[in-house]
């Protein structure tokens, strides 16, 4: 019995070292991102490290070995579990993020601004006004919610447009409306309605679910043997978390081949003026696709682009800025030296800038200070994207590990399955090495037209067909498992697209910019 007793501290010290790392390693198996071959090779390493700690342990009368063995103890079981709670953090943050199938529209209920109505069962007795076919699947959903709260099925009245409904409820032909949120800062960029927000009143915001679901093509499904995802990669102008519909202001579809190592990041200005997915061929901004949804987004660069987009991400600006600085800053290249129309003291030099969470920010909205307008503010979004994959493929990652992760969660979206996430992260663990990564934008002309979801002419961008079908032939080629390069993404020569066709842009905008300049002033606040 007493010799038995000398060998119990040991043993209870060498449990507590082998249940850390048994944890550990079902954690890291559970997560289903590391290849097996680093599995068996941890698995080997922890074995190891557990026997060292028993063989010093074991006896107690060899109080030096016995007090080194303890140390061990405390260090190994201290790493065990520092990287159970990383592993563990690392599947919740890619479990919240990942798999996301749908979304919310936000719909509000609208007063005159000097109403007395404080709550909708006050308004029992009113008018509705909605909108006759723009979001009107939305609209119906929230009166019915409206009927259950006020008890009774409210008078609903319809308008054929924005201005119309708005006009409506100031008028006093409706009590009140019912309106998509994100139409508000469509509504503000209308000539006379920049002060909408201050002349109504918000009730209460009914939120309305969605279920996305992107259709694929046979022939994809066919053709596509795991290795090729297109995804809509979408920069919405948000603060204050995820909004579910709201406007994309960056709109960028990435090809990615994992199997030749190759991303295309095309970059499609936000006044793209084309046919959306629901407007029957009607043009829209691009921009305000996003209203409709994300399903609509990827339908409608689709049709552009005849691609089949089945993936997106989603991140909001405040996101943006969290990302980079937990990653500690990230490398941009500047096509030119500039400095910020939009936000004094802020200047970047032409080739590399490092560039912290703020300044990225700065540097990814500026459209002002370039001849090229928004076109080269699609390029400097790409520019910090690929900072941003660089950097994160880097060993640096890992001094900024924790920190990252916690930047992630609330600021990104995508319908990507966490599956899919482990393996390509397994794939990337596995191969190592860098990627090819390639940008381009297309282009087009400025104009003034009215576009599907607004009810006044606005300037828009009429696509130059040649760039479009440029992207499409490089979007093919990556598929195909061909090499694209950034100076094939470069050639001028191939895009058709004269100079002057930038300027007529710049000069279109700037003739019906009051509005839209004050819309860009609105998100740098």
């Amino acid at each position: 019995m007493r010799k038995m007793g000398k060998h119990i501290p040991g043993l209870i010290v060498t449990l507590v070292v082998l249940i850390t790392a048994i944890v550990f390693a079902v954690l890291l198996m559970n997560m289903n991102m590391v290849p097996t071959k680093f599995l068996a090779g941890i698995g080997l390493i922890i074995l190891i490290l557990v026997l060292i700690v028993g063989v010093l342990v074991w006896n107690t009368h060899n109080v030096i070995r016995f007090a080194v063995g303890v140390i061990f103890a405390a260090v190994f079981a201290a790493v065990f579990i520092l990287g159970s709670m990383y592993v563990y953090k690392t599947h919740s943050t890619l479990t919240d993020i990942s798999g996301v199938n749908t979304e919310v529209t936000e719909v509000g209920i609208y007063v005159r601004a000097d109403d007395s109505a404080e709550a909708v069962s006050d308004t029992a007795d009113y008018v509705y006004g909605v909108l006759t076919d723009l979001d009107r699947e939305n609209s119906d959903k929230a009166i019915q919610e409206v009927d259950s709260e006020t008890g009774k099925n409210v008078q609903v009245q319809e308008f054929a447009g924005l201005t119309d409904l708005v006009d409506g409820l100031l008028n006093g032909q409706a009590g009140a409306i019912v309106l998509n949120s994100a139409y508000l800062s469509v509504i503000e960029e209308m000539d006379g309605y920049s002060d909408i927000s201050s002349r109504i009143k918000e009730l209460t915001v009914k939120k309305v679910e969605t279920t996305i679901e992107p259709q694929q093509s046979e022939a994809a499904q066919n053709t596509n043997d795991g290795s090729v995802y297109t995804i809509f990669v979408s920069g919405i102008d948000s603060r204050s978390g995820l909004v579910a519909k709201s406007r994309s202001d960056s709109n960028i579809v990435a090809t990615i081949n994992t199997a030749t190592r190759q991303i295309l990041l095309v970059s499609t200005p936000r006044d793209y003026f084309v046919p959306l997915s629901i407007s029957g061929g009607q043009r829209d901004k691009l921009t305000h696709a996003g209203i409709y949804g994300i399903n609509v987004c990827m339908d409608t660069l689709g049709m552009l682009y005849n691609e089949d987009i089945n993936y997106y991400f989603r991140i909001n600006f405040a996101g943006f800025e969290q990302l980079i600085d937990a990653l500690g800053g990230v490398t941009v290249y500047s096509d030119y030296e500039f400095d910020s129309k939009n936000v004094e003291g802020y200047h970047f030099n032409q080739g590399d800038n490092f560039l912290n969470g703020e300044q990225a920010l700065v540097f990814s909205r500026e459209r002002y200070a370039f001849q090229e307008g928004d076109r080269q503010r699609g390029k400097n979004q790409m520019a910090v994207i690929k900072g941003i994959i660089n950097k994160a493929l880097s060993p640096e990652l890992l001094k900024n590990y924790s920190s990252v992760l916690s930047s992630i969660q609330g600021c990104f979206e995508t319908n990507i399955s966490y599956e899919e996430i482990a393996k390509l992260l397994q794939q990337q663990l596995n191969n190592g090495g860098d990627w090819n990564i390639v940008s381009y934008s297309v282009d087009g002309t400025g104009d003034t037209q009215k576009p599907y979801s607004m009810s006044q002419a606005a300037y828009v961008m009429i696509p130059n067909e040649a760039t479009v079908q440029k992207a499409e032939t490089m979007m093919k080629k990556v598929r195909d498992g061909e090499t694209v390069s950034q100076e094939e993404a470069d050639d001028s020569t191939a895009d058709s697209s004269p100079a002057e066709n930038v300027v007529a842009a710049d000069a279109a905008q700037d003739s019906t910019g009051d509005a839209q300049t004050a819309d860009d002033s609105a998100q740098q606040q």
